[in-house]
């Protein structure tokens, strides 16, 4: 029996690390797809061309390799709000699309995390959790995440990008950043990492 469990939510709400927990758990393979969105900014730039340059952006997508994506350059937020950018771009979401799904079925199951994984990528996943957290919340978790790896960052300037961010998701015309009508909506806002996954893992059993 395969399963496919879509995550969604916006940035720094904790389900990429919720993501790779519950598939470290169950054995599943993991994807985080902002990376594909992340990697496609990185390589367009890398060839010279502008982020908001179409056809340079699908030369991009139709080319990457998944290989790639352990590359530490697409992590931080100046790497987010490039994807942000990209995302918006519906030939990139499109040439991204065959490989999502297709790594969805992989046997025995699978887990991503994304924005639009249980409603567009998945529609038919067998679970569909979509995690959030107040802004305020989520700029001061990146904030001790920041201040973690010795990186400059203010909690008012990461709220603003969070923020931007988050008016950006869910307002691109394309597979825009929303809860599927039967996801189970959890607000992270009051609890630990260990209460969301315990909660997350009930659903899945049961």
């Amino acid at each position: 029996m395969r399963m496919i469990i879509a995550i969604d939510g916006p940035a720094a709400s904790g389900k990429g690390t919720l993501a790779k927990r519950i598939a470290a758990h169950m054995s599943f393979h993991v994807l985080d797809t902002g990376l594909l969105y992340r990697a496609v900014a990185r390589d367009i730039e890398r060839s010279g061309f502008r982020l908001n340059d179409r056809w340079a952006a699908l030369a991009a997508a139709r080319a990457l390799d998944p290989v790639t994506l352990d590359d530490p350059h697409l992590r931080g937020v100046p790497a987010g709000d490039k994807a942000s950018v990209i995302a918006k771009i519906a030939e990139v979401r499109a040439a991204l699309l065959k490989y999502q799904r297709e790594f969805a079925r992989r046997p025995p199951g699978a887990v991503l995390d994304g924005r639009d994984i249980g409603t567009v990528v998945c529609p038919h996943a067998d679970i569909k959790i979509y995690i959030t957290a107040t802004p305020e919340e989520r700029a001061r978790r990146r904030h001790l995440e920041h201040q973690a790896r010795g990186e400059p960052a203010t909690y008012d300037n990461l709220l603003a990008d969070i923020r931007a961010r988050d008016a950006r998701d869910s307002g691109r015309d394309i597979a825009p950043l929303s809860a599927a009508t039967d996801a189970v909506i959890i607000d992270t806002t009051n609890l630990d990492a260990d209460a969301v996954f315990a909660a997350v893992m009930t659903i899945v059993r049961a």
